[in-house]
């Protein structure tokens, strides 16, 4: 089903029209008559072989591929020998390379001299981000073009394509939506699914794909997700900035995007964590007791029971007073200590356990705060000696460090006046 509905011209291509539609970047290419390398970018099933296909038949050029997963030096030394052979007959050669983040810098850097020559035109494909995963050598030789995940319309448009071949029984409005959604964007899945249905639909003698007997077939209904690529740290991305953006509902969606995907929620517990730390941090200090629970809970209980008190931790970390005064602080000092001298520590604040540590000042003046006023000895230093007060926690105006700003300042203005 899949080849009988392999686009054979640009017209044909289903989605993609902001590279492919009048006027776009990569039809502009097409039309120009001079190929140039590339690299398609794009989730799985969104047309990046099909486009590269076209690409060389639109120059009349010899195809070659070359799986970055399955394949090595030999496989480019042979292509090189074949676009040889195709040059000197007065023939281009298009080396499609599938997968080709799989590469390493030198299978790579095997292409550049002959890009650089003309000996052929190199068409890489990612599902990977090229700025990460290419080398930038090749990368500045080669025009990145971003294709999207199609459409739910570019779907429905596939759906009817195959159903113009008559490969397979009606199927209603109900069904289809569940099919484009169980698609998630990506056509090779859709067609494949397509190729299932239409296989079981023969055995079993219907005249009809229903939404009943198609959830029957498929099963539980999964989503497209990439546990370890790009679109999972996309995600986690956008859940943590739903989260420091205090939208409990944004928050909710992402998460649930992530466990119903497939992440391990041992590791969400460890981000919501982290969240707590950097962003609400001591504008509400219960918010990391809150995420340290919830991590608890869900190893007690394990899924599904557990993920509630991630979805509940989730909620209180969107609604929680935010505060990055001590995520700033912990990077200033970090950094300042790294650039600074190791400055000796003061001799009041220096531990004297034994007598020749005392005999040499070890400790000597030092205030013992609790035998002070409030526990506090005004005006005592605790920073190295010519070490300017660095300022590196300056607590927010919300939750519980609008308190502690107005303690921190009453301290100060005892230390100016050593009371």
């Amino acid at each position: 089903m899949a080849e009988r509905l392999r686009p054979k011209n640009l017209g044909e291509v289903v989605g993609q029209q902001h590279l492919l539609g009048e006027g776009m970047a990569l039809r502009l290419a097409f039309e120009s008559g001079q190929p140039h390398s590339c690299i398609f970018w794009g989730p799985p099933g969104t047309g990046k072989t099909t486009i590269a296909r076209l690409m060389s038949d639109a120059f009349d050029a010899q195809f070659i591929t070359i799986s970055a997963v399955l394949g090595g030096v030999k496989d480019i030394r042979e292509a090189v020998e074949k676009a040889q052979l195709a040059q000197q007959q007065g023939r281009r050669t298009l080396v499609f390379v599938d997968e080709v983040h799989r590469f390493n810098k030198g299978q790579q850097d095997a292409f550049l001299p002959h890009v650089e020559s003309g000996l052929f035109t190199f068409v890489g494909a990612t599902t990977e981000n090229p700025s990460f995963e290419v080398n930038s050598a090749l990368l500045s030789r080669a025009a990145v073009y971003v294709l999207q995940p199609l459409t739910a319309e570019d779907l429905q448009q596939i759906v009817a394509s195959a159903q113009s071949l008559q490969a397979l029984p009606p199927i209603e409005p109900a069904a289809i939506d569940r099919l484009v959604a169980y698609a998630d964007g990506d056509a090779r899945r859709l067609l494949n699914t397509l190729e299932t249905l239409a296989v079981s639909a023969t055995q079993e003698k219907r005249d009809e794909i229903t939404d009943v007997w198609l959830l029957k077939v498929l099963g539980e209904r999964m989503r497209r997700y990439d546990k370890g690529g790009e679109q999972f740290y996309d995600t986690i991305s956008a859940l943590h900035k739903s989260v420091r953006g205090s939208d409990p509902d944004a928050a909710l969606y992402w998460l649930m995007r992530m466990l119903d995907g497939g992440a391990d929620p041992r590791y969400m517990a460890r981000r919501l964590i982290r969240m707590a730390s950097e962003d609400i941090g001591l504008a509400d200090p219960r918010a990391l007791r809150l995420a340290l629970d919830a991590a608890e809970v869900y190893e007690r209980l394990g899924t599904p029971e557990g993920e509630l008190a991630l979805a509940e931790c989730v909620v209180y970390l969107a609604v929680a007073p935010k505060s990055n005064a001590v995520y700033k602080a912990f990077n200033e000092a970090k950094a300042f200590v790294k650039r600074d001298g190791t400055r000796p520590v003061p001799m009041h604040l220096r531990n004297a356990p034994t007598q020749l540590m005392k005999a040499l000042d070890y400790g000597k003046g030092y205030r013992y705060a609790h035998d002070e006023a409030d526990g506090f000895a005004a005006g005592e230093r605790y920073l190295p000696e010519g070490m300017a007060e660095p300022g590196f926690y300056r607590p927010v105006a919300r939750g519980l460090e609008i308190k502690i700003a107005e303690k921190l300042q009453a301290l100060k203005e005892r230390n100016a006046q050593g009371l």
